[in-house]
């Protein structure tokens, strides 16, 4: 009879709680951004899928390394390089991030050593559909730069 009692006590006790804390919360102004007529500014240590960086001539500083593409542990990163005939460097030709298969580990960004992948502030990559989440980052990076 007793433990009876003492659980409806303890139980009201906690429902007050919750309700003063409740209570208190309720006249707090809103924090609630209206998504399609404003967007929130990304921290600068957001981690989002990775983007080619452009050089000065709006080439991409890739040098086809490899590095990023054998240090990425999902094997997410498919990149291709041609080297031109009287060139001494390749040329990048492709460079294919599947990001359904990225864990946004950043062994990647970490590993280039030519800073030539960063990572992105987009986060609105909402869709339906798995083949727009397979990025051609080159042909992206000549889009920007347009």
């Amino acid at each position: 009879m007793v433990a009876y009692f003492s659980e409806i006590y303890n139980g009201l006790i906690s429902l007050f709680i919750g309700m003063g804390i409740t209570f208190k919360e309720f006249f707090k102004p809103t924090v609630t951004v209206e998504y399609p007529y404003e967007t929130l500014t990304m921290t600068e240590r957001y981690r989002g899928h990775i983007e080619l960086i452009a050089n000065e001539e709006g080439k991409a500083n890739c040098i086809v390394c490899g590095m990023c593409q054998r240090a990425c542990p999902s094997g997410c990163i498919t990149l291709t390089g041609k080297k031109p005939e009287g060139e001494k460097k390749k040329v990048l030709t492709s460079y294919i991030l599947d990001f359904t298969r990225c864990s946004l580990c950043g062994s990647c960004v970490e590993s280039c050593n030519f800073n030539a992948i960063e990572y992105s502030k987009e986060y609105n990559l909402a869709s339906t559909r798995r083949e727009d989440f397979i990025f051609d980052l080159l042909q992206r990076l000549e889009e920007r730069n347009k």
